[in-house]
């Protein structure tokens, strides 16, 4: 054979790469140092694009570019807004509607927060935003950790089945979108993404056969495997329930090299036989580490060579912090990107840093970006003052309102962000919560953050006092009562077969009552509109049941967050019919009146 013409060996694989990562980095300087021309050219791109479109001559803007006009002439509007004009392209109207390009597709919403899901509107092209913000967070994370490119990652992907609309478009979430394009399916081969899980599996509708198979193929290349991901923390949660479920049959299949009859996809069963062998060195090492009680540390000791944890572990996701440092023995958390079914933000280039320091960089170029000062109300003539992506102040709240190629104008996100400063001339974001309220029972209200920060205080108590950890958790407002009042349900982890006694329950009820905000405390110290928060324990596997059931109603599985407050019927029913044990506050919060 021709030497001349044998194949690239890696260390070229590896310097092509590392010179595509140096022009990755440069990129995001040049975007990041240009933010305000960026964002100029951005607005006037789109407005352009867009100018005969109904909506914009409805405003009066057609053929007008400059950003005084737009913000004076475009109202911001949330998606009931615009709805009416969602509904008809999907109906099958193929007008000019909201853009000048034609829809090529509906991203969904999760839906598992409340009511339908959203369909956001896409074009063709935005596959190549997203691509181009895919291809910026290996580069980044290639500076804080050397040598991935010398094994696997272990990343736990799922599709879900697509719907069409009346008028026949998909309507599908961002990432089955993703994972079904030619961007991903036909990537180029990169040695620093290189996955263990087969093309086969990730595209597989069927989320059980998706699974078997991505933490088959992952255990068998258990010593490759550097680093492990999915979506949300939740998702990588789960992948680790489903090896504490099916570790036997994994065992089975490594020692025949053989799928067993839980895989039936043909494709799957194929792609399995290219990586499947005879293997009774792993067959034991499974055995060992996933036969004892004990799993704390798992990941680290079933893929020992694991140098980190790719999940977004901010806002709702960032109770799991606990339980995925106990099932990993401490591994680095990293969140890598901000996105949404609307629009891809940013990326963190800090990567390595402590989940509560994580801050997204927004990228200029992904669309025209606004910010509503968060304390700021509305005036009588319902216009805002907006602040323009270069001018946000740090430490200042915002709601972010966006602008894209896709036809969204001046649309409330509905995030709420906090500034912690800036890389060149972009700013940097904490992500701090969704807006919306979660429980109000009177003149209290409770959002996100704050019922997160009691659950914290609460399980602090609980591991204080019996050792456990709250794996899980969900609330409701219970208005049946007089008077109302709330109720968090909790699957525990640990702590020994026996159930926290009723005297450390108490405690965490009281402790979270401690926790809420001043409202609330007065509500329920002073003027007594609020009864004493309930805690109720479920059986383990509670909550893995409620994503079951919440996939079987079209929720995706790669966007599914465990809702923080349910009013669901059925889900209340599932939820109330897994209760091993209930307690209330036995007394009421502290609270002292204001002195005037």
């Amino acid at each position: 054979m021709d030497k001349g013409l044998d194949m690239p060996k890696a260390a070229d694989f590896v310097g092509a790469t590392a010179e595509k990562d140096m022009k990755a980095l440069q990129f995001i300087e040049e975007m990041t140092c240009q933010a305000e021309q960026v964002q100029a050219q951005v607005l006037s791109e789109i407005l352009t694009r867009n100018a005969h479109t109904e909506y914009l001559q409805r405003y009066s803007l057609a053929g007008l570019t400059d950003r005084h006009t737009f913000k004076a002439k475009l109202p911001v509007i949330t998606y009931e807004d615009l709805q009416p004009e969602i509904q008809r392209i999907a109906n099958g109207d193929r007008s000019p509607i909201l853009s000048a390009h034609p829809i090529s597709e509906f991203l969904t919403s999760s839906g598992t927060s409340a009511g339908e899901k959203k369909l956001m509107p896409t074009i063709q092209e935005e596959l190549d935003r997203r691509q181009l913000l895919y291809s910026l967070l290996m580069p980044v994370m290639n500076k804080f950790v050397p040598g991935l490119e010398k094994g696997k990652g272990l990343y736990f992907l799922f599709v879900k089945r697509e719907t069409k609309t009346p008028g026949g478009l998909p309507a599908r979430p961002v990432l089955t979108s993703y994972y079904n394009s030619e961007h991903f399916r036909l990537r180029p081969h990169d040695p620093y993404n290189n996955y263990t899980s087969p093309i086969e599996a990730i595209l597989c509708p069927d989320s059980f056969q998706s699974m078997y198979a991505q933490m088959l193929c992952g255990l068998c290349s258990y010593k490759e495997v550097l680093r492990m991901g999915a979506v949300f923390a939740s998702g990588l949660l789960r992948a680790i329930r489903f090896l504490q479920l099916h570790w036997r049959e994994f065992v089975q299949d490594v020692t025949t090299g053989t799928p067993g009859t839980a895989i039936t996809e043909p494709k799957i069963r194929e792609a399995l036989s290219r990586v499947l062998k005879p293997n009774p060195e792993l067959a034991k090492h499974i055995v060992t580490e996933c036969a004892s009680e004990n799993w704390e540390g798992i990941i680290s000791r079933v893929w020992p060579n694991t140098k980190y944890l790719d999940v977004i572990v901010t806002g709702a996701m960032a109770q799991y912090i606990p339980t995925l440092d106990y099932y990993s023995g401490g591994l680095p958390l990293t969140c890598t990107m901000y996105a949404s079914s609307e629009c891809y933000f940013g990326l963190n280039l800090n990567p390595m840093c402590a989940p509560s320091e994580v801050s997204y960089t927004i990228m200029p170029n992904m669309a025209y970006f606004e910010f509503l000062p968060h304390d700021q109300p509305p005036t009588e003539s319902e216009r805002v003052d907006l602040v323009d992506m270069v001018d946000v102040k740090v430490g200042r709240e915002y709601e972010l309102v966006i602008t894209t190629y896709a036809g969204l104008y001046r649309y409330k996100v509905g995030d709420i962000l906090r500034v912690s400063g800036f890389h060149n001339n972009a700013p940097q974001f904490h992500f701090v919560r969704r807006k919306n309220c979660l429980l109000s029972i009177d003149s209290d209200k409770t959002d996100e953050a704050d019922l997160q920060k009691a659950v914290e205080a609460a399980g602090v108590v609980l591991r204080r006092e019996h050792g456990a950890r709250i794996a899980e958790y969900t609330s409701y407002a219970d208005t049946k009562t007089i008077p109302g009042h709330y109720v968090i349900f909790w699957e525990l982890l640990g702590g020994g077969e026996s159930m926290p006694g009723s005297e450390v329950m108490e405690k965490c009820c009281l402790e979270m009552e401690e926790k809420m905000n001043a409202v609330y405390r007065q509500n329920r110290a002073e003027s007594r509109s609020v009864g004493p928060l309930e805690i109720r324990v479920v059986k383990s596997g509670t909550f893995e049941e409620l994503m079951d059931y919440a996939i079987s109603r079209g929720a995706s599985i790669n966007q599914y967050k465990v809702p923080r407050c349910v009013s669901f019927a059925p889900i209340l029913e599932l939820l109330d019919s897994r209760v091993v044990a209930s307690h209330f506050s036995p007394t009421a919060p502290t609270y002292a009146k204001a002195h005037r």
